[in-house]
């Protein structure tokens, strides 16, 4: 697929620690990335965590919807001291590879991944397959969906939610972002979350006829319900699909 982008200029909103590698994947094939990061993460510890991680024995799963769920959880037991023994017991799910790629980096292995990568999925699959004795923790940001939470106490799934990160909007680069939209020669605006063009529609005053390329059905959803028209989604839902996804329009469109 090397060269299949075609020297496309690609808009690339993830937020700064993630675009990068996003970017380099554009560039092997031969697009030609501009980065506007609108989106900042922040791990947080609130008042009632370290309860969370001093209790870490009594759950049967932990649930990670995202990489910087990952990331933030491993940065606050680091914190509060949790040895690796004391998850030994604890069975761990991912909602995707790169979720599941994070943890790996930890040391750690996924013992569920859904076949679509959505909590939609996850949640089905897990309650067709899996039987919680114990109650699970579910790993959640400020602005994570509440699918797992209603599909598990629609169930009588026991379970606990601790918020180990904040996303917000990046303020910084609304400018940047404005300037390269007055340009008009951006062939394709990619998002990875929903809070992603939630971020972009309040940040753009200039308006683009660019392709929206989404990660997944509930990126796509948000972005059709403000107003994007022409939307393509990645049958894989992460960002080597996207690239793959765009790759077939240009093909498509040619």
């Amino acid at each position: 697929m090397s060269g299949s982008l075609h020297g496309k200029k690609i808009l690339v909103t993830r937020e700064e620690n993630q675009a990068k590698e996003f970017s380099d994947k554009i560039l092997q094939h031969g697009g030609k990335p501009i980065e506007a990061p609108l989106l900042k993460i922040t791990c947080i510890d609130q008042e009632d965590t370290r309860n969370y991680f001093n209790a870490i024995e009594k759950y049967q799963w932990i649930f990670f919807t995202s990489a910087n769920g990952v990331r933030c959880f491993f940065q606050l037991a680091e914190k509060y001291n949790l040895v690796n023994n004391k998850l030994q017991t604890v069975r761990m799910a991912a909602v995707g590879t790169k979720t599941e790629k994070a943890l790996n980096a930890y040391g750690y292995s996924a013992d569920f991944v859904p076949a679509v990568f959505n909590a939609e999925v996850m949640a089905e699959e897990f309650l067709s397959n899996f039987q919680a004795d114990s109650p699970i923790l579910l790993v959640r940001g400020t602005r994570s969906r509440d699918i797992l939470p209603e599909q598990f106490s629609q169930n009588g799934v026991v379970f606990d939610s601790i918020v180990v990160y904040r996303t917000s909007f990046n303020a910084a680069v609304e400018a940047q972002l404005n300037e390269i939209l007055k340009q008009k020669d951006l062939d394709f605006i990619t998002f990875t979350s929903p809070s992603a063009v939630e971020a972009f529609v309040n940040a753009a005053n200039a308006e683009s006829n660019a392709i929206c390329v989404c990660i997944g059905t509930t990126t796509e959803t948000r972005a059709r319900e403000l107003g994007f028209s022409s939307v393509i989604t990645a049958d894989e839902f992460t960002i080597e699909g996207m690239i793959e996804s765009v790759s077939k329009y240009i093909v498509g469109e040619g």
